[in-house]
C-alpha cells in the first residue's frame, strides 16, 4: 500500500509539472500564416495572412502591425496587405490578440527586394576647415548658421555648438560619466540628442539648457538622429531607421535599409538632405542615400580616399562619422572621430 501511494503520489505531482497554466495555453493557441507564401513578392502581389486559432479559444479583438506600425482599418483574422508603394526588406507583421482579458502577440515575415541598383558618386573637397581632435563625433547638424555637435565616449560625451570656420567650441554642455552619447538633430528650436545603449535621450533648448528626456522601447539602441521638419528618424545599429513622434517619443515603426543585393546594416549617423537620408555605415567611407518611404539605398557618395587626408584615420575608432548640410548656404561638410579636420565637399554625380 505505501508502495502504491507512493507511486501514485509522483504520477500526480509529473502530471501537474506537465500541465500548462491558462495564459500559457492561451499564447501558444494562436499563429499566423501566410496562405499565398512565395519566395519572390513584386509590387504587383498582395499578401494573404490568416491568424490561426488552434484550440478555439476565440478572439475579441486584434491589431495587426508591420514593421511596428499599426495598420488601418485590420482588425480581424485575416489580413489582407498590397504591398504596391510598401518598404523593401523583411516585412515583419504582427497581430496582438485580445481574449478575456489577455493578450499575446504572434508574428510572420515575408521578404521583398528591389531590383534597383545604387549610383556610385564620388566627390571633391571644397574648402577643409579645423575639427577638434578631442571630439569623438557622433552627431553633426546646421541649425541657421550654428553647427551642433554630439561626442561620445564614456566621461567624454558632451553636446556643443561649434564655430565652423575655427573649429573652436563656442558652447559644451557634459553629460553624465555613465552616458555615451550618440546622434543628435534639432526640430522646432529643440536639440535632441540620443544615448548608445541606456535607451535614453535628452532634449535642449538651442542655448542647449536641458528642458526634458525620453526612453526608446522597441529599438534596440541609440545611433543616428535626424528630422523630416516634422518627425525623427533614429537609426539602432541594426539596418533599421525608426520614425518617432517628437513630441510623445513613440516609435511609430520602421523601415529597413536594403540595396538590391543586401539589407544594409550597421546605419548610422543620420542627416535629412531634399527629401532623402543620407546615412554614414559605420566603419565605412561610404554615405548612403536613402528614400525614406521604402528603405531603398538609391546611391551611395564613395569617401574612400578622404582618409588620406586625415593623418590619424583607423578603420577602428577614428572612422568617418558626421554629415551636416547647410541648408541656409547649400554646403555639405563631413568629419570623423576625432578627425582634426572637417571638410566642406561637392557631390559628382
Amino acid at each position: 500500500m505505501k508502495l502504491n501511494y507512493f507511486v501514485l503520489m509522483i504520477v500526480i505531482t509529473l502530471s501537474l509539472s506537465s500541465c500548462k497554466t491558462d495564459i500559457e495555453v492561451f499564447k501558444d493557441n494562436y499563429d499566423l500564416e501566410i496562405t499565398n507564401s512565395k519566395l519572390n513578392w513584386s509590387d504587383e502581389d498582395t499578401v494573404q495572412i490568416s491568424l490561426l486559432d488552434s484550440m478555439s479559444i476565440g478572439i475579441d479583438s486584434v491589431v495587426w502591425t508591420q514593421n511596428a506600425a499599426r495598420i488601418a482599418g485590420a482588425d480581424g483574422s485575416t489580413l489582407s496587405r498590397k504591398l504596391k508603394n510598401q518598404p523593401y526588406g523583411n516585412l515583419t507583421f504582427k497581430a496582438t490578440v485580445y481574449r478575456n482579458g489577455m493578450n499575446t502577440t504572434v508574428a510572420t515575415q515575408i521578404k521583398r527586394m528591389p531590383t534597383q541598383k545604387a549610383t556610385i558618386y564620388n566627390y571633391n573637397i571644397l574648402n577643409t576647415y579645423v575639427h577638434d581632435t578631442l571630439a569623438y563625433t557622433q552627431g553633426l547638424e546646421f541649425y541657421g548658421d550654428s553647427l551642433y555637435e554630439s561626442t561620445g565616449q564614456y566621461k567624454e560625451s558632451d553636446i556643443r555648438i561649434t564655430d565652423v570656420t575655427t573649429g573652436e567650441t563656442i558652447k559644451k554642455v557634459s553629460l553624465p560619466d555613465s552616458q555615451f552619447a550618440e546622434g543628435m538633430t534639432i526640430l522646432k528650436d529643440k536639440v535632441y540628442q540620443l544615448t548608445w545603449q541606456s535607451k535614453m535621450g535628452y532634449v535642449y533648448d538651442l542655448d542647449l539648457n536641458k528642458i526634458d528626456d525620453f526612453k526608446y522601447n522597441q529599438s534596440q539602441e541609440g545611433w543616428g538622429l535626424t528630422n523630416d521638419g516634422t518627425y525623427l528618424y533614429k537609426s539602432d545599429g541594426s539596418s533599421k531607421i525608426w520614425k518617432i513622434d517628437p513630441n510623445t517619443y513613440e516609435e511609430l515603426g520602421y523601415i529597413e535599409v536594403v540595396s538590391n543585393d543586401r539589407v544594409v546594416s550597421k546605419i548610422n549617423e543620420l542627416e535629412w538632405i531634399d527629401g532623402k537620408i543620407y546615412a554614414n555605415v559605420y566603419t565605412t567611407n561610404l554615405i548612403m542615400i536613402i528614400n525614406p518611404t521604402n528603405g531603398l539605398v538609391e546611391a551611395a557618395i564613395n569617401l574612400n580616399t578622404l582618409k588620406d587626408e586625415v593623418p590619424n584615420y583607423s578603420e577602428k575608432d577614428n572612422v568617418l562619422n558626421g554629415i551636416a548640410y547647410d541648408k541656409k548656404n547649400d554646403r555639405l561638410f563631413i568629419t570623423g572621430k576625432r578627425w582634426p579636420k572637417m571638410f566642406e565637399i561637392e557631390i559628382i554625380k
